[in-house]
């Protein structure tokens, strides 16, 4: 039987190299995004392609009766939810300073980064208790975040509040879960391309080139879908509430 992978956000940036790492490992997919099944059918064909069928799930995170409707399906249809990858996230509509920004930016961004993530996990989590042990572990929970949670931006706040915020859950989650054989970790991104990192292209492009990460290129997809899958392998078995920087190297301190 292959393991069940639900990933948030899963068809498109970085959700969509995770889901595409996934399928190709033989893991069936389930992945939820906010557009209708027909504007994702050219992504979910590039699944099928590698021989599985991808099961779609029309849903906002953000939404408590959409989050148990999705959890619902999955386990109806699959019977046991392998792995969980949080991965939805938004960044704030408008880069504003912290003085000037509104309350609906700020409720925004973290009822989706953070908010769905805790009721997410919660619902996912209690699932998993539920089911039987498969190989070394009852679940994995994967969160994506980013380098945020460590990095201050005054012009946009509230998303590294978010990521700060799932941070404490990975590592709360992990000390809850752990006595159930359920391992939570975290990955945090960096400079990735994306649609999220589109408009800021060139700003970034000058860091780099100015040396500001130590691997002088663009973090790719791929590079944060590899991370996630190591986390979801038995090559971590004993570790838990842990974080694995995906940033170039830009979380080191230099002179």
């Amino acid at each position: 039987m292959p393991k069940t992978v639900i990933i948030t956000g899963g068809c498109r940036g970085i959700g969509l190299a995770i889901s595409m790492r996934f399928a190709k490992e033989g893991c069936q997919v389930i992945a939820i995004g906010r557009k209708s099944e027909a504007e994702c059918a050219s992504v979910l064909s590039q699944i099928r392609d590698l021989g599985l069928d991808p099961f779609y799930i029309q849903a906002d995170v953000s939404a408590s009766e959409d989050r148990k409707r999705a959890v619902d399906l999955t386990v109806s249809r699959f019977g046991r939810i392998d792995i969980l990858v949080n991965n939805a996230g938004i960044a704030p509509k408008e880069r504003a300073s912290i003085l000037e920004m509104t309350e609906e930016s700020w409720d925004e961004v973290l009822d989706t980064n953070t908010k769905a993530n805790m009721f997410m996990t919660q619902l996912v989590a209690n699932a998993m208790i539920k089911q039987e042990v498969v190989g070394s572990r009852r679940g994995t929970i994967i969160n994506v975040s980013s380098c945020s949670a460590e990095v201050s931006s005054p012009n946009r706040a509230q998303y590294c509040v978010s990521k700060a915020g799932i941070s404490m859950l990975t590592k709360v989650y992990a000390d809850a879960l752990a006595p159930y054989g359920i391992i939570v970790n975290e990955i945090r991104p960096g400079v990735i391309r994306s649609d999220m990192t589109f408009t800021v292209e060139a700003k970034y492009n000058k860091l780099i080139a100015e040396g500001a990460f130590p691997i002088a290129r663009w973090g790719e997809g791929e590079d944060v879908a590899s991370a996630v899958f190591a986390f979801s392998s038995d090559d971590f078995l004993y570790t838990t509430g842990n974080y694995i920087d995906v940033d170039g190297g830009f979380h080191i301190k230099r002179l």
